[in-house]
This record gives structure tokens, C-alpha cells and sequence, in this order.
């Protein structure tokens, strides 16, 4: 229980601090320039989302690496989860909503998720480093 736990503050913690910086510095302009954005998120959706995504993450780590926590396998399956997350948004939502640049969007999106999933790779493996489960 204590390794789901870790895994999903582990989560919250890599898509808060990328997507905060995503949004707030890095790619400010491209979502202020959004007209669908919202001026003042709902926070609490948000952190719900995160909630579940990392306790998802999190049993399926579990039942796939029951015996070999590298960070190969961490940030492989870090990748596979994010390219399943980050598809829809960097690829189904640009297709429903009219934003000012396709091209920016879809690459805004695929490289604040690469460095999310990445870092939460990374994450994932200090959570299981040394863990031999059952």
C-alpha cells in the first residue's frame, strides 16, 4: 500500500510540476491565446484527474513489473501510459476544438507530456528501486 501511495504522489507531483510550468511559463502565450481555456481552472477536477490516473498507473505497474523495477522498465511503461494519455490530448482534442495553431498545439502537448511521463518514469523507478514483490 505504501508503494501505490508514493506511486501516486509520484504522479501528482511530475504532471503538476510540468504542466504548471507549461502553462504558467513556458508555453504561457499559446494557452492564454486559447478562447475555450478557462480564466480560473477548477483546481479540484484537475487534482481529481490526477488522483485516478495515478492510482490507475499505479496497480498496473504493479501487476506488470512484479519482479523487475528497473528504470528501464519504469520509464518504458511511463511512456506506453503517456502515449496513451497525451494522444488524446495533443491529437482528439485539437480535432474538436478550433485553437490558433494545430501544429502548436499538438507540439506544446507531446512535449510537456514527454517530460511529464519521462520524470514520472523516473519517479516510478525511485518508488520500486530495490522492491521485490509478489
Amino acid at each position: 500500500m505504501k508503494r501505490h501511495s508514493l506511486t501516486i504522489l509520484a504522479f501528482i507531483a511530475a504532471t503538476f510540476v510540468t504542466q504548471a510550468v507549461s502553462h504558467f511559463a513556458v508555453s504561457a502565450d499559446h494557452y492564454a491565446a486559447i478562447p475555450h481555456i478557462r480564466k480560473e481552472p477548477i483546481f479540484q477536477f484537475g487534482f481529481l484527474a490526477m488522483l485516478i490516473q495515478g492510482a490507475v498507473l499505479s496497480v498496473l505497474y504493479a501487476r506488470i513489473f512484479r519482479v523487475h523495477h528497473t528504470i528501464k522498465n519504469a520509464v518504458g511503461f511511463s511512456w506506453m501510459m503517456g502515449a496513451f494519455l497525451v494522444s488524446y490530448m495533443a491529437l482528439a482534442e485539437v480535432a474538436k476544438y478550433t485553437v490558433p495553431s494545430t501544429a502548436s498545439w499538438i507540439g506544446v502537448e507531446m512535449a510537456s507530456g514527454f517530460v511529464q511521463f519521462t520524470l514520472f518514469g523516473i519517479l516510478l523507478w525511485l518508488v520500486y528501486r530495490g522492491a521485490v514483490t509478489k
